[in-house]
């Protein structure tokens, strides 16, 4: 499906517009500053009801890709500039316009120093975001998933807490250096297809023997994005030193770059290294859920319990995608768009505290039902989302993909189910620690309940998690015809290699 407008090119490159007109603004300091703000937030909510738009009149009956548009780039080369979503892509689009407009609104006062450049690097960094989950070409793709890392370096590192140059380094080498493996891999396809056509390479039927080294050269920038165990170290201080819409952006966004690059290239490209590589996913994914819970349970930092148990939850999000069932996939891409959700809540819910009291110690609180009732009920919802409460988000997509990992490794989903068990234990933990008990020092009894700016944050969130929760087929619909693609593609490459079964199989 093409269409006359260019709606993707206009969705992914509208915020870069917004990012110059606050570039060339001119004059006092403090009018520079109230500007870029409103400029800001304007052109991140028309990017936002402009991808509502793609929504509504997106098809959910098909798994081809549509809005589609294609020109010639480099011709040389046989690259182009193409663009086009399908059931998996639409609504990591549509998370990451709604994020991006929500840390302008949470940034609105918390960020008092260069206002004008942290708005620009939103901006930006919300073009590459939406660029990248809408790339059908290799190299588009590559320069706006490697871009990201550029205007997220920089937010760490201007805005971030005291030790931010440490973690806004760790986080680029760490992010930067798999990546380079994964363009000697996009080389090597070209070579073989001669063409960076992403929809080609998916149909193309890639030698046994080379489908493992680029699997494995994918895997390696894909891991560090998700990020798995144990390639995770750079999450917890990139958290902790990110000021808070730098974590709501990394933990919503940029830790789906790697499902998504799994979901997208890994399974349907590489279907016979998938295959003999799934023990592998199993394992790292069954130790990140937890060991990572146990890691979480330790903490004395809320930023850095919420960022080890992203870990953990995305590697139930792994463990979905590997099992390469319909509950599976489809439960982990709807465990990607909870998460983009309650985890980005969460560490909104730990800003606001932050901004009072200028600390995430949990010992430091306690009590806040008291004085902060609006507050204490929000955390609630978000925290029961994140254990996996029925009625939640969190429940929909951790109950499929258990069902889909039950199917292949009955092992695989009973250690799975540990891991619901533990974010149990350290989300009440946690939330009993800083809600619960009585107030006994004066600048927690002095902190004030949510402002009507945080609440109109909070509100759209609760609304999504509840409707994903109770209403979930108007997410699994626009999906399924994609997902169920994608798996016929891996299983009809299995069965055709003398590989029926294969992933079962392996695991079992």
């Amino acid at each position: 499906m093409t269409s006359g407008f260019p709606y993707l090119t206009v969705t992914t490159f509208l915020p870069l517009l917004g990012a110059v007109l606050i570039l060339v603004l001119r004059g006092a300091p403090e009018a520079v500053a109230r500007n870029a703000r409103w400029i800001a937030l304007w052109t991140s909510l028309a990017t936002f009801v402009l991808s509502l738009f793609i929504w509504v009149n997106f098809d959910p009956t098909t798994s081809d890709f549509q809005f589609v548009e294609q020109s010639d780039w480099v011709p040389t080369f046989n690259i182009a500039y193409h663009m086009g979503i399908d059931g998996i892509s639409l609504f990591f689009v549509l998370l990451s316009t709604f994020l991006t407009v929500l840390c302008v609104i949470a940034s609105w006062i918390s960020v008092t120093s260069r206002v004008k450049e942290y708005m620009i690097a939103f901006l930006v960094l919300e073009t590459l975001m939406v660029g990248m989950f809408c790339a059908l070409d290799f190299i588009v793709f590559y320069m706006f998933f490697e871009g990201v890392l550029i205007p997220m370096f920089l937010i760490i590192g201007i805005w971030g807490g005291p030790r931010r140059v440490y973690a806004s380094f760790k986080f680029f080498l760490y992010t930067l250096l798999g990546s380079v493996l994964m363009l000697l891999a996009i080389l090597a396809i070209y070579f073989e297809t001669g063409s960076t056509d992403i929809p080609t390479a998916m149909a193309f039927n890639f030698p046994a023997g080379m489908q493992k080294w680029l699997w494995l050269a994918f895997f390696a920038s894909f891991a560090v994005k998700v990020p798995m165990w144990p390639v995770h170290t750079w999450l917890p201080d990139a958290h902790v030193e990110a000021p808070t819409a730098g974590s709501v952006i990394l933990a919503g966004v940029l830790l789906k770059m790697g499902g998504y690059g799994f979901v997208r290239f890994s399974l349907p490209m590489f279907p016979l290294a998938t295959a003999y590589f799934t023990p592998l996913i199993f394992t790292l994914s069954i130790v990140a859920i937890i060991y990572t819970s146990l890691v979480a349970l330790a903490q004395d930092d809320m930023k850095k319990l919420i960022a080890y148990s992203s870990v953990a939850h995305m590697g139930i999000v792994t463990l979905g995608i590997f099992t390469i069932t319909q509950e599976g996939l489809q439960g982990a891409i709807l465990q990607m768009l909870s998460h983009g959700l309650v985890s980005s809540a969460l560490f909104l819910v730990v800003g606001v505290v932050y901004d009072r009291l200028h600390t995430r110690e949990i010992a430091r609180y306690g009590g806040l039902a008291d004085n902060m009732p609006k507050y204490a009920f929000v955390f609630m919802l978000f925290m029961l989302a994140s254990v996996g409460l029925p009625g939640t988000s969190g429940f929909v997509g951790e109950f499929l993909v258990l069902v889909g990992a039950f199917q292949v490794s009955t092992w695989g989903a009973f250690l799975a189910t540990t891991g619901i068990i533990l974010s149990a234990a350290y989300m009440l933990y946690l939330y009993r620690r800083v809600v619960f008990g009585v107030i006994t020092r004066a600048d927690v009894r002095s902190m004030l309940d949510l402002s009507p700016r945080e609440v109109l944050v909070f509100a759209p969130i609760v609304a999504l998690v509840l409707w994903m929760g109770l209403y979930p087929s108007s997410f699994l619909k626009p999906m399924q015809p994609s997902v169920a693609n994608l798996i016929d593609r891996v299983e009809g490459a299995q069965k055709a290699a003398g590989l029926p079964d294969a992933t079962v199989t392996a695991v079992r």
